[in-house]
């Protein structure tokens, strides 16, 4: 394989409290084949030791750099701040990722690769992630259009095409991000990587690379589950049903038609699944709805200092 040490590239990876898994994160992305790239980590407040881990580890490595955003801005807010930076300080390519996905050797080499055989014409490319048992990651599932997902036989393919993917293991280019702006750190939370790599789709060709993979360190394979989840993760869920109505209506009847029937099964879901709180679970969804009614939040362009 050819070497692709003249990009200038850098993993963004945004973390909170996960210490174990962010040191196998960090060593992984260290660890590349054929490709190396600095490392930004973005820490949203940790209060596990992540800064003293940083500093005993890597304190005297020019290539590993730490951000430290002195409270919780979430996934979005985490993202935003790293690719501004990354941007900032002159990197063509931006690999980004969550503190508990872990590349193989050659992850990021498969997507040069990639990058040489579509002749740099491409707005993202995606890895596939894996969960710990070696299945398919379900929560990073690619999306083939903006209403349905890839299916199996998209991972014997060498890449295909697709319009939207989630921030884990995805590779961007600084000249795309001073064209489409940065992520909306506003939605805190989920959907945030749609809307973004939806934005850049609707703009550029952009891939999944089956050959490229990761595997993502969640404790359970499993999609985000109002009517199952966890009473103390209710809270977040306001996000996902606001942040839906805001992605979604950039793409006119069909989007609403899509929100409208993915709120309606969440409903269903709850009251045919939930053994308790049905009636706080269907309002939270309601009220996330109604909030991303009046979600206008401004795109944000980069804008050189």
């Amino acid at each position: 394989m050819d070497s692709f040490e003249s990009k200038k590239i850098i993993a963004v990876i945004v973390t909170y409290n996960r210490l174990e898994l962010l040191g196998r994160c960090i060593k992984a992305v260290l660890g590349q084949k054929n490709v190396s790239c600095d490392v930004l980590i973005i820490d949203n407040g940790s209060t596990d030791g992540t800064a003293d881990f940083i500093w005993n580890e890597y304190g005297g490595r020019r290539e590993v750099l730490y951000i430290n955003t002195g409270k919780n801005t979430g996934g979005t807010g985490g993202f935003y701040i790293g690719i501004r930076e990354a941007v900032k300080r002159g990197y063509e390519y931006i690999w980004m990722m969550d503190d508990d996905v872990i590349p193989q050797e050659t992850t990021l080499a498969m997507l040069f690769t990639a990058d040489q055989r579509l002749n740099g014409r491409w707005g993202f490319l995606s890895s596939v992630a894996y969960w710990i048992d070696g299945n398919i990651c379900r929560m990073n599932i690619q999306k083939k259009t903006i209403f349905r997902h890839i299916g199996s036989a998209a991972y014997q393919e060498e890449l295909m095409p697709i319009k939207m993917c989630s921030f884990v293991s995805l590779l961007i280019k600084t000249s795309v991000v001073k064209e489409v702006g940065l992520p909306i750190r506003e939605y805190f939370i989920w959907t945030d990587d749609y809307e973004y790599t939806g934005r850049i789709s609707r703009l550029y060709p952009c891939y999944v690379i089956p050959g490229s993979q990761v595997c993502h360190s969640m404790q359970k394979n499993i999609k985000p589950n109002l009517a199952v989840d966890d009473k103390k993760r209710f809270g977040r869920y306001w996000y996902l049903y606001r942040n839906d109505v805001h992605c979604y209506r950039q793409y006119g009847i069909q989007g609403w038609v899509y929100i409208i029937l993915k709120d309606m099964h969440a409903i269903t879901n709850v009251l045919l699944h939930s053994k308790r709180d049905k009636i706080l679970k269907i309002k939270i969804i309601i009220k996330g709805f109604l909030a991303g009614l009046k979600f206008f939040p401004d795109v944000e362009k980069w804008e050189s200092d």
